[in-house]
Parts: C-alpha cells; structure tokens; sequence
C-alpha cells in the first residue's frame, strides 16, 4: 500500500504553517478552536482536488477568501509527501488563491528526485494558472495537454491514467474519507430498516450499516466474527445480531443479549451503543480507504469502551491511515505517545502541531498516564 508519509497546510483558518509527519495512527488533541477539526477538512480540500471536485469543495467551505487565514493570507498551500517503494518519494505541491468570488491555481507541482543523482527532479507535472505541463511518456519530456483542460480543477485529477506514479497518488489521495459523530436522532438512517444491497462500507451516517454486515456475514465470516468478538469484549451480555427481513427487499438489525428472550431493535438501542456498533463495524471493513479520518469518535461513548476503541483503531492502522480528531482526555490515557499529535496555538493566534513523542515526558510517564500529563499541561494543547 502507497503511504503519504508527510503533509504541510499553508494559509487555511489557523493552519498559517503546519507541516506533520503522516504515521499509521494519529490522534489529534486539543482544546477548541486549536485546528483539529481545520487538519481534517483541509486534507479533505486537497482529496477532493485530486478527484476532480475542487469546485465542490471549496464551494462547501465557502470559498478561499472564507476558509484562508484572515489577515495574513489570500492563498492555500497543500502538499504531500508519497512514498514509492523502490523508487524516490513523489512530493506534490497545489497552491490556490482567491480571484474575485472564485479562485485560480497559480502553482501545481508533481515531482520526484531522480536516482542516478542528477541535478534538479524529475516532473510529472510543472502547472502555473493556465500554463499547463505533463510530462508525456511517448514524447519523453515535459509538454503541454492536447486535451481540453479545466482550469478550475487540479492537473492532477486530469493526469492520463496510464502515467503510473501520478495515477497512484491520485488514487491515494482521491480515496480520503471523513467521517463526523453518528446520527443518532428519531429518524436517523442508522436506526431504520435498510435496503439489501451489496454495500461495501457501513455509510458515513451508518445508511448502509445494516446491508453491510449482512453482506459481510455472507463473503467475509472471519471479518464479520471479528466485529461480534468486539461487541461481546464491550458488552459483556450481547450474543449476537440478525438481520430480519422488514419488507420486500428490505432488512432490519436485531441485537441479542443473553438475559432477554426478545431481540432488540437498532432503534431500541442506546446511542453509546450504536455508535461503537458502526464504529467497530467501520474499522473492521475490508474496504477503507487509503487515509480514513474520524472527528470525535468518541461522543457518547461510556470511558470503559474507549480502550477497546483504541485497540480498533491501532490495529485498523496496520491496514490503512487513520486520522482522529478528539477531545477526551480518557482516550488518550489508552494511546501511546508516538499516536498522539498535541495542538496548541502560538502568541499569534495561529495552529501549532507536534508528536507527543517528541516531547519531553518519560520522566512525567513514571508516575503519570499519558492523560494525567496532558491534564496538568505538561504537552500543551490546553489553551
């Protein structure tokens, strides 16, 4: 699996100059209003820009002018950093600035350092506003498009399909997921009957939660026991779940438990309940994306589930990236050092990141969990 080992966000809310190491797992902590939630949304810009939906995106956000860091910047700065296993990381550069009520692209750069040493990368694509290059596998050098190119949206989400390494971070990048709290309300899809349908992951808002384990049940058993074995270590009386059929085409989720003769129905059950449900069914897809981001899983969940959803979520990271954005100090009692990135911010108002692991705490480790030190502010992110 291609890995993006390094990310750096310029410009957007009150990420003025934020650069992270990308690891498997990564906890984002912090008080409010630090830019947890600003690290999610803008890898999110830059996926949507290698899928050919930047329009979108920025129109979701409000724009440039909305979304850039007030006062300081009038321009957005996304870059990733892709390893390559045999060959030299691929080191992606998009900059996009506000023009009137929309935007422009006045820098797009696909790069990668050549093996034999040679002076200066090698470029897959060399893009300034609407000054567009690719390097042309047939004519062996770097020229511009013969297709019709829309200068709205990235060149990498107009790269041909057949230049492999831009194909692959495109890929890569285009497969980012986000994923918010659970819609647990009266009518929320998570509690209704669902259609059966071949549904590879359990929806963002758990619309697919039910056809997907069933389908699950049926294609992957192991996987599928899996996801039990974690409800039965969190719930000590559930015995199992079954899928009734509600109407023609249509099925529902039943949740047993030992001490009652009856099944329970997915709108009879608590919202801790159906949150760790979709969660831990979420983490065990086989289907995830390459990076999967997940914003306060946390939310109506009872302390004692939190280690194993630490545990889910460390061994998801084997499988794919996974980003988290919390605020619960009892999460973090169950993570590592090396899993958690601390925010906080400077004198200046602007976002500041670093890897708990890169502070000085073992001694403070000897006598305290790692949230007892993050509580007496001993890794910042307390503001």
């Amino acid at each position: 699996m291609h890995k993006v080992k390094k990310i750096r966000i310029a410009g957007f809310r009150r990420l003025r100059e934020i650069e992270i190491e990308m690891r498997p797992l990564m906890v984002l902590i912090g008080a409010n209003s630090v830019g947890k939630t600003s690290i999610l949304d803008a890898v999110s810009l830059l996926s949507a820009s290698a899928a050919g939906k930047l329009n979108m995106g920025l129109n979701g956000l409000g724009g440039v002018a909305e979304v850039s860091t007030r006062g300081q910047s009038k321009k957005i700065a996304l870059e990733a950093r892709m390893e390559c296993p045999g060959f030299q990381p691929l080191e992606y550069q998009l900059e996009i600035e506000a023009r009137g009520q929309g935007y422009a692209i006045p820098l797009e750069s696909l790069t990668q350092k050549k093996e034999d040493k040679h002076p200066g990368p090698f470029k897959h694509i060399e893009s300034h506003y609407d000054d567009i290059k690719y390097f042309d596998t047939k004519a062996n050098k770097i020229v511009r498009p013969d297709w019709e190119h829309n200068p709205l949206e990235s060149s990498l989400s107009q790269v041909p399909k057949m230049f492999n390494h831009p194909e692959e971070l495109r890929r890569t990048l285009s497969s980012v997921w986000q994923y918010h709290a659970l819609d647990v309300g009266p009518r929320a899809p998570v509690k209704l009957p669902q259609q059966m349908k071949p549904a590879l992951l359990p929806g963002e808002n758990g619309e697919d939660l039910v056809s997907f384990l069933y389908n699950l049940r049926e294609s992957n058993h192991d996987r599928y026991e899996t996801i039990e074995d974690s409800l039965r270590a969190a719930f000590p009386g559930f015995e199992g779940l079954n899928f009734p059929p509600a109407a023609a085409g249509m099925l529902s989720l039943t949740w047993k438990e030992k001490q009652f003769k009856d099944p329970i129905y997915a709108h009879q059950l608590s919202e801790g309940t159906l949150r760790f449900l979709w969660l831990a069914s979420l983490l065990q897809s086989p289907n995830l994306s390459t990076i999967t981001m997940i914003d306060e899983p946390e939310v109506s969940l009872h302390p004692e589930l939190l280690s194993l959803l630490a545990d889910l979520m460390r061994e998801t990271a084997l499988r794919t990236q996974i980003i988290v954005a919390t605020h619960s100090d009892r999460l973090i009692r169950f993570l590592e050092p090396r899993e958690v990135v601390v925010m906080d911010i400077d004198e200046d108002g602007c976002a500041l990141a670093r890897w708990a692991d890169t502070i000085d705490l073992e001694e403070w480790l000897k006598e305290y969990s790692l949230d007892e030190v993050w509580r007496m502010g001993r890794m910042g992110g307390r503001a």
